[in-house]
């Protein structure tokens, strides 16, 4: 089965969704093959990823639902090794209609258990909610990796997540939970404020906080106008050079690379963003 990862923050705007993206374009750069499922109604990882959630017939929603199974849902994308789960209009009332489901906080794994196991990786964008779908991405995953933004208001975000992380664990939805890793997102380490919320992070969190943070970049912001991750937009851009050294590093952690190899890969991809 694959490593099913859950991509959240209560708190919106601290690039979640450009991070599930690009993040899981970095792993199918890497040979990887991965699944990218937006539980999220704006529907923006689909968009990002040339696929308007106007334009979807089958999405998450009918698998959600029961109506499709996940292969039928499932669309490729414009990386190699990675396809999409796409969001669709119907995610906006989903949770009326799941209210009388038999185990509705299932509905996901339930459908990634039965058709994900060709793929190595399931990065799930969830919504910046705790709410139903938040629940399903939830009781689906492995673990939780966790965008924070460098600023003092990201931190509330943070602490509300690890509450519900920590109700969805005691309440017996999904006993296995455990956090990825926490990663530093809109870094800009000319401002104090950026460096204080970072030290802190590291003094309370210690190692689960990724060494690779990701920079504040125009291109990271572009990309999804076009349709694009930033991989295949600008992939010498600081933006891209930073998540692929996060995809090495989440690889390295959970042992799926030859890490000597990885080093020297990182050093010389922080020799293009310096050039």
């Amino acid at each position: 089965m694959p490593r099913i990862i859950a991509v959240s923050n209560q708190k919106g705007g601290v690039g979640k969704t450009t991070t599930a993206v690009n993040l899981a374009t970095a792993l199918a750069l890497e040979d990887h093959t991965v699944l990218l499922v937006d539980l999220d109604p704006q529907g923006n990882a689909s968009s990002g990823l040339s696929v308007p959630k106007s334009e979807v017939t089958i999405g998450v929603a009918d698998v959600l639902l029961g109506f499709r199974d996940l292969p039928d849902a499932t669309v490729p994308t414009c990386i190699d090794g990675l396809h999409l789960l796409p969001a669709t209009r119907e995610l906006i009332g989903l949770e009326i209609e799941l209210v009388e489901a038999s185990r509705r906080e299932y509905r996901l794994k339930r459908a990634l258990d039965a058709h994900a196991d060709g793929y190595d990786f399931v990065i799930i964008d969830c919504p910046p909610a705790l709410n139903m779908l938040t629940i399903n991405g939830l009781a689906a995953s492995n673990g939780v990796l966790i965008p924070v933004q460098a600023e003092y208001y990201a931190m509330e975000g943070l602490s509300e997540l690890l509450r519900a992380m920590n109700q969805i664990q005691k309440g017996g939805l999904n006993r296995k939970l455990v956090r990825e890793g926490i990663v530093l997102t809109m870094v800009d380490r000319r401002t104090r404020l950026c460096r204080d919320v970072a030290d802190q992070l590291r003094e309370v969190f210690g190692e689960e906080v990724f060494t690779t943070e990701i920079p504040r970049n125009i291109r990271l912001g572009e990309a999804p106008s076009f349709g694009k991750p930033v991989h295949a937009y600008d992939p010498l851009c600081r933006g891209a050079v930073a998540y692929t050294n996060l995809a090495l590093e989440f690889l390295a952690r959970i042992g799926k690379t030859d890490e000597e190899g990885d080093d020297s890969k990182v050093i010389e991809l922080h020799a293009v963003e310096a050039s």
